[in-house]
């Protein structure tokens, strides 16, 4: 019997993706061309106003390298945004957004509110209706999230106060969402949303899903990654992370709210757990990939034939919104206990319009409530002006530094992150690993700790230890808890090629970090020195040592010479240890560099 031809058709849309990934972004970065911008660029071309168009009539190979449907990748991209405030919700806590509530629903609801006052203002002027004025006028005063977020993140901002500040009226938007969509069908000419009872309703289903989703993971989340990790299976885990993306954001989804608000509101549950690192650094290859997926969908719906109709509109529109939208949030930052600096540059990241500005735009077509020509402006408009918030981040940064502040910035907003402050990592937290963080403890020394025994974890955190589940082999968690800024990174692991690994892993990373390890013999203790440990401690010889010195005392032994002759076995086993890693530092040189550190 003949096999089936496969339809090779059916890979093309990720075909595309993953060669934007793994080629054409690359090019962009030796160019030093920002990642964002390469993705959009390549949806531009590869999309159905760019090659894609070619393909039909002209050159038809081009369909085996072009998207004609935008619509096709349009699930992984939401996706990618989903994951993206996934991962912001791992950086927060339910506590930390209570105390950022009067950013979020002050200053957040001022900038909707006159952003989209100022912009309907201007279409009024422009000869739109009232109506389409002030559809027009809310669909621009929406930022990019996902764009926004990941320029942030690519610059490190996130953690600063021009990111918290941003993330703030960000996160008001996303919530604005849902009211505005229910108003725009309460004023079409359908007129199908029932009125002041209809809102109601869609507002509480909206307050119980989202209720019920915190209850639930409150109670589900925590037993679940414990019985996944008990596995120690990455894939398992994966999916459980997964999981939790695509079940809290499809529960706000069915609600009337965005996908993403439910997959912040799963990072905001698991970013108190032990389980949140470990939950970044698997999540954040799938984050960037996807993320990369929305970026190029957007790019595929900027219509280049638009600036040739239209160009006075579209750079007008594009230049007028940013500006605008610049004058209203940077007073309004101001006056929120922001200084002038930090004021201008979220003005200009959240200048720009947004994804929620499509969705509006889309919903007032289906209302008849704006003309398809006036849309595709302002889609255009939308998504161009999204593609410059690279470039008026980097203005930002160089026109901040020219403003001197002059007012304290509220400090609330100048809270470090705890997480970001030097401290000792222990690396394995058994037996040993809990008697290391215990005399840390009695001198006052911060640390934080990994380990990959799931019940281990629990128990300690249960005690309030600052303990965190993840495979601590994994560099990019070791950077997750700020390996930059430790003091000492402790191996306690029993595990000697493990232990091997992560101190090989940490010099490379850090060439002057303090690697303080716990060793099987003096023939690993001196491979650990060769490998880049500061400091090795056999277990076997310590034990000897501390047997031989209990049974010197009680057999009546006086405790001075005691002491001394320990004190001399130890330097000769030194001695040993040395002779046989002849280049490597030995454990005097890191106990006083560790005395000068502590």
């Amino acid at each position: 019997m003949e096999a089936p031809l496969l339809d090779t058709s059916v890979y093309k849309e990720a075909l595309v993706v993953l060669s934007a990934a793994g080629v054409v972004i690359p090019l962009f970065h030796r160019l030093r061309v920002s990642s964002v911008v390469g993705f959009m660029l390549v949806g531009v071309v590869v999309g159905p106003y760019g090659l894609a168009s070619l393909a039909p009539h002209h050159l038809p190979w081009l369909s085996a390298m072009t998207i004609s449907e935008p619509d096709s990748i349009e699930p992984i991209a939401r996706l990618g945004v989903a994951l993206l405030l996934f991962m912001i919700g791992l950086e927060l806590s339910f506590e930390r957004l209570w105390l950022m509530r009067r950013l979020v629903f002050g200053l957040g609801c001022l900038q909707v509110a006159l952003c989209a006052f100022v912009l309907a203002a201007g279409a009024v002027l422009l000869g739109q209706g009232w109506i389409s004025a002030a559809v027009i006028g809310l669909a621009l005063a929406m930022s990019s999230t996902a764009v926004a977020i990941q320029v942030l993140a690519e610059e490190k901002r996130l953690n600063t106060v021009t990111g918290r500040t941003s993330f703030a009226i960000l996160l008001f938007q996303d919530l604005a969402v849902v009211p505005v969509l229910f108003a725009i069908g309460a004023i079409g000419p359908a007129g199908h949303a029932g009125g002041a009872a209809g809102f109601g309703f869609a507002i509480g289903q909206a307050v119980l899903a989202v209720a019920a989703i915190v209850a639930l993971g409150r109670l589900v989340l925590r037993p679940l990654f414990r019985s996944v990790a008990r596995t120690r299976s990455a894939e398992l885990f994966v999916a459980a992370c997964l999981l939790v993306v695509i079940a809290t954001g499809l529960a706000t989804a069915a609600a009337g709210l965005s996908m993403a608000l439910g997959a912040l509101i799963g990072g905001l549950l698991l970013a108190g757990t032990e389980y949140r690192r470990q939950v970044e650094v698997t999540i954040a290859p799938f984050k960037g990939l996807f993320v990369g997926v929305f970026l190029i969908s957007i790019g595929m719906s900027l219509d280049v034939r638009m600036m040739g109709m239209h160009p006075l509109l579209v750079f007008g529109g594009v230049v007028g919104v940013v500006l605008l939208k610049l004058l209203v949030i940077a007073p309004l930052a101001r006056t929120f206990g922001l200084n002038w600096a930090n004021g201008l540059h979220s003005g200009l990241l959240l200048g720009p319009g947004g994804e929620f500005g499509f969705v509006i735009v889309s919903v007032a077509i289906g209302e008849r409530l704006l003309a398809p020509d006036t849309a595709g402006v302002v889609l255009f408009i939308t998504a161009l002006t999204m593609a410059t918030i690279p470039l008026l981040s980097k203005l930002g940064d160089r026109l901040t530094p020219r403003l001197t502040p002059k007012a304290a910035v509220d400090p609330a907003l100048l809270v470090p992150e705890v997480s970001a402050l030097p401290r000792v990592i222990i690396a394995g937290f058994g037996r040993v690993g809990q008697t290391v963080a215990a005399m840390l403890e009695v001198h006052k020394v911060m640390y934080v700790a990994i380990d990959r025994n799931a019940d281990r974890v629990a128990q300690q955190r249960a005690q309030g230890k600052p303990v965190y589940f993840g495979d601590m082999t994994q560099i990019e968690l070791l950077r997750r808890v700020h390996l930059d800024t430790a003091r000492a990174l402790v191996v306690t692991l029993d595990d000697t090629e493990a232990a091997d690994e992560l101190v090989a892993g940490a010099r490379a990373e850090r060439a002057d970090l303090l690697i303080i390890a716990r060793a099987r013999d003096a023939g690993h203790a001196a491979h650990l020195y060769r490998t880049g440990a500061s400091d090795a401690v056999p277990e076997t010889i310590e034990a000897s040592l501390q047997l031989s010195e209990a049974v010197l005392v009680d057999v009546g032994v006086a405790m001075g010479p005691v002491i001394a002759s320990i004190h001399e076995k130890r330097a000769e086993m030194q001695a040993a240890i040395k002779a046989m890693a002849p280049d490597a530092e030995v454990r005097s040189l890191g106990r006083r560099r560790l005395r000068d550190r502590v």
